[in-house]
Parts: structure tokens; C-alpha cells; sequence
């Protein structure tokens, strides 16, 4: 699903020059479930904009789905990212006066569903995370837990092949944080093709293969071993 080569990105800011990723080069198949881990500074923010097509490459190559992401204008960035990747942030990033269900709906308006579709799947996604019960409330009236269900439904919604999480755990208490990590969990065997960035080793091991970062290179690429 996923094939970076040579990829390296330059910050330049006056005679300021930062080498945020250095010659990155990484195969992802379909149905994985990776954590990037490494210190702050380390490129893996850098990296997962790069993946979920919010910044390009200074160089390199990266492949989704055999596109050649490197060479496409904004408006078809725009379009595979609404079309084939959902995002779930630390910070929710839901729409503060505006509830859960229309938080879950909203990808589905950009990308012109019909509205009979847009409320049966908006339905369905609040029942798969757990929260029938909560359409009408807003994030003020959410958990922290909750408001994350709320954006992993919404990251759902438009059925992406591939999820993006940068740190989904860290605003979380540590039962909330396990509980999010198990809808994660539940998603890869339905063959969701996840990738997450976090700090926490003990989230790292719901995934099943680590990649670590250091001063923009990938030091480490293993395999979680089970039981």
C-alpha cells in the first residue's frame, strides 16, 4: 500500500537549514498495524504529514496505491485524502459547536454522498465505537475517550484504506487510552491498514511492527512478537 523511496525533507528558513527526514525508505502492505516511536524532533510528524498527504517530499518518492503521490496537484491531494485516508489526532480536532453525529457526517458532505446514505453510515459508525446513545451531544459534553470514538468514527466515514493516528492516546487516561487502542485493534483484523505515531511503549505493543526514528532516520524496523 505504501512504498517511500529516497524520501527526504528540508526545512530552509533564512540561512536556517533542517534535515527533518533523511533518506527515508519504507514498504507498508496492506493490513499492517505500525507505531512510529523515537524523541521529539525525531521526524515523525514530519513523516506522517508526508503519508497523509498534508506536505511533500523535498525529494524521494512516495507511492499509495501505486500512485505516484509526489507528482499531484492540490486539488487530487485533496481528493485521496478525503477518498482513501482518515485522520485521528491527540487533540479530537472535532468542531466544537456541532454534534456528534454531524462531526461524523461531515467527511461525507465534502465528499457529496447522498443524505439517506450519509445518516445510515453515520448511525452505523456511532454504534461500531460505542456510542448510540451519544448523536446528540456535543465534544463539551463528551469524555475525552468519547470525543476520541467521535473521531475515529469520523476518520471512518468515507471507508479509507488507510488510518493515520498521531498520538490518539495522548490526552487520554490510561484505561481510556487501552480502550481506543482496542477499536484500533478490532479495525486492523477488519483489515484496516493503520499507522501510529506515539511515546508509549505500551501502546506500540497493540500494533504489530515498530518503526523507530531518530535525528530523521529509521534506526530500528521490528516486529512485535506475541506471547
Amino acid at each position: 500500500m505504501i512504498r517511500m523511496v529516497d524520501i527526504e525533507k528540508v526545512y530552509e528558513t533564512g540561512k536556517i537549514r533542517v534535515e527533518a527526514l533523511k533518506k527515508i525508505n519504507i514498504e507498508i502492505s496492506d493490513g499492517e498495524f505500525v507505531a512510529i516511536m523515537g524523541p521529539s524532533g525525531s521526524g515523525k510528524s514530519t513523516l506522517m504529514n508526508i503519508l497523509g498527504c498534508l506536505d511533500k517530499a523535498t525529494t524521494g518518492e512516495y507511492y499509495l496505491d501505486d500512485m505516484q503521490v509526489s507528482s499531484l496537484s492540490e486539488n487530487r491531494l485533496a481528493q485521496l485524502r478525503n477518498r482513501k485516508i482518515g485522520f485521528v489526532f491527540q487533540t479530537f480536532n472535532l468542531i466544537p459547536r456541532t454534534s456528534a453525529f454531524k462531526n461524523i457526517e461531515l467527511p461525507m458532505i465534502y465528499a457529496g454522498k447522498k443524505r439517506g446514505f450519509m445518516r445510515e453510515r453515520t448511525l452505523a459508525l456511532l454504534g461500531k465505537v460505542g456510542l448510540s446513545d451519544r448523536a446528540g451531544h456535543m465534544p463539551s459534553e463528551l469524555s475525552g475517550g468519547e470525543r476520541q470514538r467521535v473521531a475515529i468514527a469520523r476518520a471512518l466515514a468515507n471507508e479509507p484504506s488507510l488510518i493515520l493516528a498521531d498520538e490518539p492516546t495522548g490526552n487520554l487516561d490510561t484505561k481510556s487510552g487501552y480502550e481506543i487502542m482496542d477499536i484500533f485493534s478490532k479495525l486492523n483484523e477488519e483489515g484496516k491498514t493503520i499507522v501510529i505515531v506515539t511515546h508509549e511503549m505500551e501502546i506500540a505493543q497493540y500494533c504489530k511492527r515498530v518503526l523507530r526514528f531518530r535525528d530523521g532516520m529509521i534506526v530500528q524496523d521490528e516486529l512485535i512478537k506475541r506471547g
